[in-house]
């Protein structure tokens, strides 16, 4: 634990000025995240009497290691940089907001020759129009197949789409009117794009217009005696209609807007978002956090907001924001938002009247996803927490481990050996960190060798990026040491635990790399399949942990993950290399001819005894590919034999093929 009076700045250094501040802690992983109307004043407040700060303050200033800052103009470039440095360092003692689901959205591809409407879900691309999000992916179908009847989009993916625009004769959607079949050019793609433009309209909110344009073309046709033009159009009409009650209104029409509610204890809190649009309520999606830092609810909406908008920008920010209480920079978070949109926004709370009544829906709403959450959840946390201790204890550890690191190694009788790195930090896996190492020190099978290798690699790449950071143990680090802050680096962070996958042997080649690299803070233990028992270095005796211990479930999860990490990267090796022909190696030899070969002779091995003539005969070989095919496979060296491994027999390729 740090004292924070060791890196406390010098009087006077800190600027009087806005800014962006980082906590970084002694690995320097970025930690905290602030930003301040003046950096001086913030930043003092966390240098104070310990005892004086509120716990997870406490908790973030004691674990950090040193403290920057970069200084702004504005404090909208404050909480501009204050995002993006979030969203780059993923701070764990800052607020984070997590999904509690992939919402599905309505898109509508205008970036394509013919638009296409279809639910997508994940991150939004450039040059697609979104409506919603929307609570199941079945109601988004719902309702596009009762606007078809309107608005007849393409619907179908782009495979399906050409394989249409070549037979020249549309799908069923457009023989019965729920496609304009742009693929044979019933419509231009002009046409087809009004008609797409049209839809992103209505979907819009704006659907008075539609409505009241085709009320008028039925009155006409009705008057004209075309009578089955005007029941065409009524139905379609009540299409519309139908699928706008599927989205109550809730306020007046024209209305654009989002209402934000919190619902929050000591520990965690729920957000809960209704997105309005023409006065309906179009989507509705909900955040989960825990309160790592000491914040309020003002600052968990400034959080939420950053994270609702912070990647959206146009129609996308409403008119108007509503929430149950004001940032603390009321006026650089409006600001932000007008610029995001393109034009002025108007983040307020409610007082009275429809808005103060809806949102008190979605106060409730987040209520009650508060609650559920902490349903599914509270076991979880506190299963996770008693898992690590019991681990700590049971190794003989100072504290539980927060960052465990997995190794496993695969082959298949000796070939393709590789490893795998499976990380979890605080009992959950963390697999953007996961790790795969392909063998390179020896051939053959050797686990305690192959083993020794992976954790030699691992932990010099650890050595390798602290010296290039300037973090040296035993001395300062000098002014002019390289260092690159911007990204974290594979290898850069040291788990408190290393696992392996095996016994005794594993376990004792893994602590034999950490002595010679002179690595001592770093624990290290192995779980072997047959027993469940785990192996200590120097140890005779295996710690046998008892078997419904929660730390027990949570290493056999670890060594499972790796496991089955290792496997799935050993056979997509393997796949590979028997995918390779020697046929690959004859220059200017395509797929479509080496297919061809082999369907004439039967087998490579037929291939081998044919003459350039017998090749010369199969279709579009000529003599001069004949002969580089005759040359490469005299070159190949010959397959080693198959082994049936259910029986043991070799299994042998003759002319009919592989028999045993």
């Amino acid at each position: 634990m740090a004292d924070p009076s060791s890196y406390r700045p010098k009087p006077g250094q800190i600027p009087d000025s806005p800014g962006v501040y980082k906590f970084r802690d002694e690995h320097r992983r970025v930690i905290y995240v602030g930003k301040a109307k003046s950096l001086r004043q913030r930043l003092a407040n966390y240098f104070q009497d310990l005892a004086s700060l509120h716990p997870r303050t406490r908790t973030m200033v004691t674990t950090a290691a040193s403290v920057e800052w970069t200084v702004v103009s504005t404090e909208v470039e404050a909480l501009q940089l204050e995002y993006s440095w979030i969203k780059e360092f993923d701070p764990r003692f800052n607020v984070k907001y997590r999904d509690d689901k992939s919402y599905p959205y309505l898109a509508v591809t205008l970036n394509e020759e013919f638009p296409r409407v279809q639910v997508m879900r994940g991150a939004k691309k450039k040059g697609v129009r979104y409506f919603g999000p929307y609570g199941h992916a079945w109601a988004i179908r719902e309702t596009v197949d009762l606007m078809l009847r309107v608005f007849p989009v393409r619907t179908c993916s782009a495979g399906v789409l050409r394989n249409h625009q070549q037979k020249g004769r549309p799908c069923l959607l457009g023989y019965i009117g729920k496609c304009s079949a742009p693929c044979v050019g019933r419509v231009t793609p002009e046409e087809h794009r009004e008609l797409a433009e049209e839809f992103c309209d209505f979907m819009a909110g704006r659907t008075g217009t539609y409505i009241r344009r085709l009320e008028k073309q039925m009155t006409a046709a009705a008057e004209e005696m075309e009578y089955e033009k005007a029941a065409r159009l009524r139905d379609d009409i009540g299409a519309l209609k139908r699928a706008l009650e599927k989205n109550a209104v809730v306020l007046a029409d024209a209305t654009d807007a989002d209402l934000i509610a919190v619902a929050e204890d000591e520990l965690e809190a729920a957000v809960q978002i209704f997105h309005v649009r023409g006065g309906r309520v179009r989507g509705q999606r909900g955040w989960v956090t825990d309160k790592v830092e000491a914040v309020d609810t003002a600052g968990l909406v400034e959080h939420a907001l950053q994270q609702l908008y912070g990647e959206e920008k146009g129609d996308a920010v409403p008119k108007e924001v509503l929430v149950p209480a004001l940032p603390e920079d009321t006026g650089a978070v409006s600001q932000w938002l007008s610029e995001r949109r393109g034009s002025n926004v108007s983040l307020r709370i409610p007082q009275r009247g429809d808005k103060k009544d809806l949102m008190e829906t979605v106060q409730r709403n987040a209520q009650q996803a508060l609650a559920l959450h902490k349903t599914k959840r509270a076991s979880d946390l506190t299963t996770r927490s008693r898992a690590l201790e019991e681990i700590a204890e049971a190794l003989g550890l100072d504290s539980a481990p927060l960052r465990i690191e997995c190794f496993d190694i695969s082959h298949l009788q000796g070939e393709d050996v590789v490893a795998s790195m499976v990380v979890f930090e605080d009992g959950l896996a963390r697999k953007s960190e996961y790790r795969r190492f392909q063998i390179k020190g020896f051939e053959g099978q050797d686990d305690v060798r192959s083993m020794h290798e992976v954790i030699s690699r691992r932990f010099k790449r650890y050595l390798a990026e602290k010296d290039r950071t300037g973090e040296w143990i035993g001395e300062d680090a000098p002014e002019d040491a390289p260092e690159d802050d911007r990204k974290r680096k594979r290898f850069a962070y040291p788990p408190q635990l290393v696992v392996v996958d095996g016994g005794q042997p594993q376990v004792a080649a893994a602590q034999r790399a950490l002595d010679e690299l002179g690595i001592d803070d770093v624990a290290v233990c192995g779980l072997a399949k047959r027993l469940e028992e785990v192996w200590l270095p120097h140890d005779d005796d295996p710690v046998v942990l008892p078997r419904s211990s929660e730390g027990l479930y949570l290493l056999q999860r670890v060594r499972d993950t790796a496991h089955d990490f290792a496997i799935r990267y050993q056979r997509s090796k393997r796949t590979k290399r028997i995918r390779i022909s020697p046929l690959d190696a004859v220059p200017g030899l395509g797929e479509t001819r080496k297919q061809a070969l082999i369907k004439h002779f039967g087998s490579v091995k037929r291939l081998k005894q044919a003459t350039i003539e017998q090749i010369c005969e199969v279709p579009g070989m000529g003599r001069k590919t004949a002969e580089s095919v005759v040359v490469a496979l005299a070159r190949a060296a010959p397959a080693a034999p198959a082994v049936n491994t259910a029986t043991g027999e070799i299994i042998e390729e003759n002319d009919g093929g592989s028999t045993t």
